[in-house]
């Protein structure tokens, strides 16, 4: 395992008046196999020596590292529950989990201690907190009081503890009916859920997931998702089981252009070059926007050129074949974007737009698998086949799960449909064993069909002829207009999404109304350029969004974008143009990027009235 060294931290001051890091960055220094193996071990011991009672859970709140992962192979080795807790969750739902688990011990980083003092000032109990250092090296020790009522360490000082006292024997005890995670999603709406995922759900999904995507010790993978989303677990555990390198990075640091990497430093993707990475679809269409605007930033004999060596090169690769003289001449350069080596993209996590997932076949030189799984099914349930050209299907069912389609007669999906149809339900032993004191939601969301007890996922699917899979809808996320027809906003989202001057959007209908709306968060510096080209004052980027002239010329953008791709019903008939971005931390998405639609909707229910209103 590696972990790239920060150097200094360089502090910015924006026009705004806010503080923005950019961090000065050195090389990756790498841990072996053996080393780790060491350091779990010394955990457990350590873990023993503070008096941390057998079977007792342990709380793992912060950002994806190296110390996140080690703790958990040392919580396997010994039989300890991990319960995992997004390290951007808010104040409330983090309190909701602490109390919820109730253990003794928590894990987090130096700079989410003041999160872990607040939520046991509002009542959570915890005995002992193990602290990560702060990756600023100016900035360690700095939230380290004496005086704490608890046990206060260092994640060094354990590790000291740890090998002063060590176990006899630090022997794998854990069963594989013993819970190896209580998962804490992010949640669309309400308080998290603890998924519980036993020992025999982790093997289950990670012996299907290996069979997807070849791995071997010469591969090098990049960890940076959140480790409290089941995707980057699943990830990590392959690579771990395989002998594959990981390097850790973060997504404010993983590009030369991320928000914390200063100006002239190099990307954790250009240092590392790693052969295999994780996406979620949010990270791709970033990707392809800055791609995209790099590409529009050019004179117009570089974009035509462009242009036509994508749709040259995108022909022959839907022939099946390579290009390596335009590889050579033009893709070569954007590839070294994500380090110049990357053999395959996982995608997961939500539907991927087929127009990115082309992209980043042709721009980044290597093939896109998306692959399909809940926390609920340990993120196993199906994967592409890394030869699969095609776009918009997540693949076979994995060998260690079965999936079926139930009817769904009000959205007119069936299995007996000319290609088959409805909503997917996932059964296998990756198939968790439902929610943590939550028996209500856990009967509502399982059922037993001839003998066999499944997952309801909520999503549609729909089988190809050679079994592969494709998510058409899902069943929240259906709209019936007053003219009786359904709409997927999702799919409108998903679409609308790949616009550059859209940064992200919520489209939302009204039953009553025969037409769809939507909220947009602009893109500031296309949208800038808009109002310019329209002789919009842009001094005040709040008043060019509230704009009419501006409102009026994204909407038809919008809407000649959607113009093949999306029906005239399910087009927008009118937007809100939002300023501010949304963020997990606002409260309105989730720490996997989703939306929160109904946090959304009560923010802008005002907005959304005036357009159905006007």
């Amino acid at each position: 395992m590696g972990t790239r060294e920060v150097l200094k931290v360089h502090k910015e001051k924006q026009p705004n008046g806010k503080i923005f890091e950019k961090w000065e960055m050195g090389s990756y220094h790498w841990r072996t196999f053996n080393e780790i193996d060491r350091r779990v071990n010394m955990v457990a011991s350590g873990l023993k020596h503070i008096g941390h009672p057998d079977q007792g859970s342990v709380v793992l709140f912060a950002e994806t590292r190296e110390e996140w992962m080690t703790t958990a192979l040392a919580c396997f080795k010994r039989a300890y529950p991990i319960a995992t807790v997004y390290a951007t969750l808010g104040e409330e739902a983090v309190l909701f989990a602490f109390k919820e688990v109730a253990a003794d011990t928590i894990f987090t980083s130096e700079a989410l201690l003041l999160k872990v003092r607040k939520a046991m000032q509002n009542g959570a109990k915890i005995k002992n907190i193990i602290y990560f250092d702060s990756v600023d090296p100016g900035k360690k020790g700095e939230s380290i009081e004496s005086d704490d009522p608890y046990t206060l360490m260092s994640f060094e000082q354990l590790l000291a503890k740890g090998e002063e006292n060590p176990l006899p024997k630090v022997n794998s005890i854990s069963k594989k009916e013993d819970v190896a995670f209580i998962m804490y999603t992010s949640g669309t709406t309400g308080n998290p859920k603890g998924v519980l995922l036993t020992h025999e759900n982790v093997i289950a999904a990670q012996a299907g997931q290996a069979e997807c995507i070849p791995v071997s010790v010469g591969d090098t993978y990049i960890g940076y998702l959140p480790l409290a989303h089941i995707l980057e677990v699943c990830g990590e555990i392959v690579c771990l089981a395989k002998g594959v390198k990981i390097g850790y990075s973060s997504e404010q640091t993983l590009f030369d252009r991320a928000p914390k990497i200063l100006k002239g430093q190099k990307g954790d993707c250009f240092v590392l070059k790693p052969t295999l990475m994780t996406c979620v679809p949010a990270v791709m269409d970033r990707i392809y926007k800055a791609v995209v605007d790099e590409v529009n930033s050019q004179n117009q004999l570089f974009r035509e050129l462009f242009r036509t060596c994508y749709e040259r090169k995108r022909s022959r690769y839907e022939e099946g074949y390579t290009s390596y003289l335009l590889n050579y001449l033009v893709f070569n350069k954007i590839r070294v974007m994500l380090g110049g080596e990357v053999r395959a993209v996982l995608s997961g996590g939500a539907p991927l737009n087929p127009d990115t997932q082309r992209f980043m076949n042709i721009c980044f030189c290597c093939p896109v698998v998306q692959g399909y799984g809940l926390t609920e099914t340990c993120g196993g349930g199906t994967c592409g086949e890394i030869d699969d050209i095609s776009t918009g299907y997540v693949g076979a069912p994995l060998s260690s799960c079965v999936i079926r389609l139930r009817e769904w007669k009000e959205g007119g999906y069936s299995p007996y449909n000319e290609h088959p149809q409805g909503e997917i339900l996932i059964s296998g032993k990756n198939v968790t064993q439902g929610y943590y004191k939550n028996p209500e939601k856990t009967k509502e969301d399982f059922i037993e069909l001839d003998g066999t007890r499944y997952f309801c996922t909520g999503d549609i699917g729909e089988f190809r002829e050679d079994g592969a899979l494709k998510i058409i809808d899902r069943k929240k996320d259906l709209l019936k207009l007053s003219h009786g027809e359904y709409i997927s906003l999702g799919k409108v989202e998903t679409n609308l999404l790949t616009n550059p001057h859209v940064e992200n959007i919520c489209v939302y209908g009204d039953s009553d109304k025969s037409y769809v709306v939507a909220l947009v968060v602009a893109n500031q510096k296309n949208v800038t350029t808009m109002a310019e080209n329209l002789g919009v004052n842009t001094s005040n980027f709040e008043k060019v969004c509230k704009n009419k002239k501006v409102n009026e010329a994204l909407l038809k953008e919008l809407q000649n974008h959607a113009s093949g791709k999306l029906e005239r019903g399910e087009t927008p008939q009118k937007i809100f143009i939002v300023h501010e971005p949304w963020t997990p931390a606002s409260g309105l998405l989730t720490e996997a990027l989703k939306l929160k639609r109904k946090n959304i909707e009560n923010t802008y229910k005002k907005e959304l009235q005036a357009m159905y209103s006007s």
